[in-house]
C-alpha cells in the first residue's frame, strides 16, 4: 500500500464549517495511567485555540495527539479518531513525516538547530524537496523569517549561528522554521514560558498576524494570555475536557463549575 501524506498538491476536502482538526472519543494511556479521558471536540480553520487547565491536566499530551508526537514515547497509547482535514492521521496508511509537515510544533523551550540562521529555516524545505533551486530555497529562508517577523533583526547574519540569538528571537527562528515548509496548523506548547514579557509581547502580536494564514493550536499556562489571544478555549482537568467554546464566554460565563473555580483562582 502507498502511503498516504496530506499531499500539498491534493489537499484534503474541508470539512462542514471550517473544522481542521478534529478529535472524537480520544483516550491516551502512559502503560496502565490513564492521562486523557474521552476527549471529544473541533478546532476551527484560521484561529487561535488556547488549551488551558493545571500542570499535569493532560493539555501537552493531547496537543501532541495532533501531530503524532506521542509515538516516540514506548508507553503511550492512543485510541479514538484524531483527523486533520477529515482524514484520520492514525491510519496505518499515514506518512507521519509528511503530516508533520502539515502540522508544525513549536515547543516550550526554543531548540534551534546547531546551525546558521539559514541553515535552520533551509532545513525543512531541504528534506522535504521543497525549493527547486538555490535562489528558490533562499526565497522560502527569507519568506518564512518574515512572516516570523525576524528577517530585518538577522538580515545581515544569517550564516551565523541560531543559538547566538536572543531567547524570544530563537523562538522566532524556530516558527520561522515551523513555516518554512507550509503547513496549515502550527502547534504551539507553551512558546512564551521561559520569555520576558516584552519578548511574550511580540510572539502574541505575531500569532495574531498568522491567524490569517495558520490555525494555531496553543498551550499555555497563562489565562491571561489564552484570554487575549485566542478565539477558542478549552478547559482541561485531570485529563478531562471540562469545556470548551468561545474564549469570552470561557472567561466570562462559564457552563461548568470546575471551570469557575479554575478561571476564578479557586482551584489550581
Amino acid at each position: 500500500m502507498t502511503k498516504s501524506s496530506v499531499k500539498k498538491d491534493k489537499p484534503a476536502k474541508k470539512s462542514k464549517k471550517n473544522i481542521i482538526l478534529s478529535a472524537k472519543n480520544v483516550d491516551v494511556f502512559y502503560g496502565s495511567k490513564q492521562a486523557i479521558n474521552n476527549v471529544s471536540f473541533e478546532i476551527p480553520e484560521n484561529r487561535i485555540t488556547a488549551l488551558i487547565g493545571p500542570s499535569g491536566c493532560g493539555k501537552s499530551t493531547f496537543l501532541r495527539c495532533f501531530n503524532r508526537m506521542n509515538d516516540s514515547i514506548d508507553n503511550c497509547k492512543v485510541t479514538g479518531d484524531i483527523r486533520f482535514a477529515g482524514q484520520d492521521i492514525y491510519d496505518p496508511a499515514v506518512d507521519v513525516v509528511a503530516l508533520r509537515a502539515r502540522i508544525g510544533m513549536v515547543f516550550q523551550k526554543a531548540n534551534p538547530f546547531p546551525k546558521s540562521i539559514f541553515d535552520n529555516v533551509a532545513y525543512g524545505p531541504r528534506i522535504h524537496g521543497l525549493a527547486s533551486s538555490k535562489e528558490h530555497l533562499e526565497e522560502i529562508v527569507v519568506s518564512s523569517l518574515k512572516r516570523a517577523g525576524l528577517f530585518d533583526e538577522v538580515a545581515d547574519r544569517l550564516h551565523e549561528g541560531g543559538t547566538g540569538l536572543s531567547g524570544g528571537q530563537q523562538q522566532r527562528l524556530c516558527i520561522a522554521r515551523a513555516i518554512a515548509v507550509d503547513p496549515q496548523v502550527i502547534l504551539m506548547d507553551e512558546p512564551c514560558s521561559s520569555l520576558d514579557p516584552i519578548a511574550t509581547a511580540v510572539i502574541e502580536d505575531l500569532m495574531e498576524s498568522m491567524k490569517e494564514n495558520y490555525t494555531i493550536v496553543i498551550v499555555t499556562h497563562s489565562m491571561q494570555q489564552a484570554a487575549r489571544i485566542s478565539q477558542r478555549t478549552a478547559f482541561f482537568h485531570l485529563g478531562d475536557l471540562v469545556e470548551f467554546g468561545k474564549t469570552r464566554d470561557i472567561f466570562t460565563n462559564p457552563k461548568q463549575t470546575r471551570t469557575q473555580n479554575y478561571i476564578s483562582g479557586r482551584t489550581g
